[in-house]
């Protein structure tokens, strides 16, 4: 047999076992290998059945995707399986880990199943901008029915053994892999069991299921292409001959798979593979074992961060300056899982078990035993201080200071204590227990072993942790910076809000930054501006004109029921106000600008690309290690969209180009704010991009 495919005989069953680690994918070597051993099973006539089990920790996790886009190398996929479907003599394939894509239309080739408790199985193609090219689309719904198959591939969703059960994936579920198959296959042979094609099962839909599904879940599909390629196969499957279903479900994929969007998916999915990856901090770095979590802040950030590891499992004691802080703090954590409970995600047990994860205290001295200490106080460099001067005197040693802050210098945090190299910045994005994104902020003495172990922890909480360097903002707030100030330099030169919001809305992020800013708060904005003016160079053309003048109206967004738009009591859509219009053109006026009339492109130019510019200069500046980190944290952090790939993976399908020639036009229109990165002006002369884009 092949290097990668094992061939042994069990009495009568012969054995086929794909040895190809880490996950067993289906590169050209396992295709070939199994088109090999399959045709060995059926010329042995002492072979009465075979089984088909992954090596190592997995069964086939499925497509090896380093293979995408190449010259076509060893035996077709769509061969393998026939081979296998049409075989005269059953085959079993024994499922432990995880079939996945690939490996579960492998699996569904078979004419068994068998499994055991901990297998998972799914089609996530979707997660890649794809669908599965290879039978998937048109099996499932034969054997799940086609509501329960579009919910499926449309999702991307892992299955449990046991529930694949219930569904019909899985035939049968044991505890031994091998001898449970093996004796699964031998009980078939004994019965005289039919070799059962999924093909020859048939598939059927009430009238309308289709046309209602894609209604449903118009919002939640919205900018992307898989899902809607997903359910016009599930939709053929119904309404074509196999074969044909087969023919569209293969045409389908090739629109798939050459798509911007699956190439920006793609782009994803490496991308937050990559971010662990820290070229002074290797995979072997010891990290510290985090028993107890202190929490410095009970408000709605720290009891969203604490929230997280209540989830796992690790004890959180909570500090606060009154018990009544606390008692209000608990309360709204308490709400929070009870709204999971009541939505059915979270059973009443496991939310009296991560209730009983939470401590309270108002005194310093309680928290002494923490292994990490996490700070969520005031935005204010002095206040952090004075809190990290009393953590310093408290903590015991070893223990790990973090600061959530979303802007202010951790070197400057760390000044306060005697132990700089366990400070470091651990930025949550709110809600705290919701989004994915974790920036760990390295200061300039944090130590190896405090980065790996904050990075560790970020993933143990279940966050994509993206090590960043220390600057004002960081990598997100930094950019958002400038993508939230062009908003308000749009408005005086000629938009507005209403125009910008929808142009960005229809690029494909949630929100405008108008909208954004009116649910976050104008004042808070109004306030950090006020805070700064002194210190504001003389020469600095000042973005916030319009935005303070909403604010001494009184109109701090949602909150006050108006901002850049009025609101109705109860109801978020934002109304165009006249007022706000006057204010904006009265600018306008008193500015000697012209206004003008802009097209959506333009605006998504002017308000867009400030982060592909910015995002440069922290590449250059070494705040960023890749690329490829600041899309990861756009995308988990700030909602730009998937299937664009994040701001940098944006840039270089438009061309880096055609991005420099857009800046420097808006350098010589609108000055100093616009000057192109040295970095994308490089890369443009030596015609590369930033997936080339390598740190010196």
């Amino acid at each position: 047999m092949s290097d990668v495919i094992d061939f042994t005989k069990r009495g009568a069953i012969g054995v086929i076992t794909v040895n190809s680690p880490p996950v067993n994918a289906l590169s050209a070597a396992v295709r070939d290998g199994l088109g090999e051993a399959f045709d060995k099973g059926q010329a042995d006539p002492d072979i009465k059945a075979m089984v088909l089990l992954g090596g190592g920790r997995t069964f086939i996790a499925g497509a090896d995707i380093r293979e995408f886009g190449k010259p076509p190398q060893g035996k077709p996929f769509a061969e393998v399986l026939g081979g296998m479907e049409n075989s005269s003599k059953i085959i079993v394939a024994a499922i432990h880990g995880t079939a996945l894509g690939g490996g579960l239309e492998t699996a569904l080739c078979c004419h068994y199943r068998f499994a055991v408790p901990s297998a998972l199985v799914g089609l996530p193609e979707v997660k890649l901008g794809l669908l599965p090219g290879a039978g998937g689309t048109q099996r499932l719904p034969r054997l799940v029915g086609v509501e329960k198959a579009l919910d499926l591939v449309t999702s991307g969703d892992f299955v449990p053994a046991p529930q694949a059960k219930e569904l019909g994936i899985i035939n049968e579920v044991g505890d031994d892999l091998l001898e449970g198959a093996v004796a699964f296959a031998e009980k078939l042979v004994a019965e005289d069991a039919p070799l059962r094609k999924i093909r020859d099962l048939p598939c059927e839909a009430e009238a309308g299921v289709f046309e209602a599904y894609r209604k449903a879940n118009a919002r939640k599909f919205r900018g992307f292409l898989a899902p809607w390629k997903n359910i016009d196969c599930v939709e053929a499957a119904a309404t074509l001959p196999f074969d044909e279903g087969i023919a569209r479900e293969r045409e389908l994929f090739t629109e798939c798979v050459t798509s911007p969007e699956s190439a920006a998916q793609r782009h994803v999915f490496f991308a937050e593979r990559e971010v662990a990856k820290i070229p002074d901090v290797p995979k072997d770095t010891p990290m510290k074992e985090i028993k107890k979590v202190a929490m410095i802040g009970a408000g709605t950030m720290g009891g969203g961060i604490a929230m997280n590891f209540a989830n796992v499992g690790i004890p959180v004691q909570m500090l606060e300056v009154s018990q009544e802080a606390l008692d209000k703090g608990l309360g709204i954590i308490q709400r929070n899982y009870q709204n999971t409970v009541s939505k059915g995600r979270l059973s009443q047990e496991k939310m009296d078990q991560r209730m009983a994860m939470f401590s309270t205290t108002t005194d310093y001295a309680d928290i002494a035993d923490a292994d990490l200490v996490i700070e969520a106080v005031f935005e204010n460099m002095e206040v952090k201080k004075e809190v990290f001067a009393k953590l310093d005197s408290v903590m015991k040693p070893g223990a790990i200071l973090a600061s959530n802050t979303s802007t202010l210098d951790i070197d400057e945090i760390a000044s306060a204590t005697k132990r700089p190299e366990s400070v470091i910045g651990m930025h949550f994005f709110s809600p705290a227990n919701v989004m994915r994104l974790l920036e760990v902020v390295r200061g300039k003495e944090s130590s190896a072993e405090t980065i790996a172990t904050a990075m560790g922890m970020g993933r143990k909480v279940g966050k994509i942790s993206v090590l960043v360097g220390n600057c004002f903002g960081f990598v997100g707030n930094r950019m958002l910076h400038g993508y939230t100030g062009e908003g308000t330099f749009l408005l005086e030169t000629g938009a507005l809000p209403q125009q910008v919001d929808k142009a960005i809305y229809d690029f494909g992020l949630a929100m405008g930054p108008f909208a954004m800013g009116d649910m976050a708060g104008l004042d808070i904005g109004w306030s950090v501006r006020k805070a700064k003016a002194a210190d504001r160079p003389s020469n600095e053309e000042y973005g916030g004109t319009i935005p303070d003048r909403i604010c001494e109206l009184g109109r701090y967004g949602q909150k006050t029921g108006g901002g850049y738009y009025d609101y109705k009591e109860g109801d978020r859509t934002p109304i165009p106000n006249a007022e706000v219009q006057a204010i904006i053109e009265q600018v306008s006026k008193e500015k000697n600008i012209e206004r003008t009339d802009y097209d959506d492109e333009e605006i998504i130019k002017r308000a867009l690309y400030p982060l592909i510019n910015i995002g440069a200069q922290i590449l250059d500046e070494g705040m960023a290690m890749r690329p490829s980190d600041i899309d990861i944290i756009y995308i988990n952090g700030y909602g730009f969209p998937a299937y664009k790939g994040g701001p940098m993976h944006w840039a270089d399908s438009i061309g880096l180009e055609n991005v420099l020639a857009d800046l420097q036009r808006f350098h010589a229109a609108y000055g100093e704010r616009w000057r192109p990165a040295p970095l994308l002006e490089k890369l443009v002369a030596e015609g590369k991009s930033f997936a080339d884009y390598q740190a010196a």
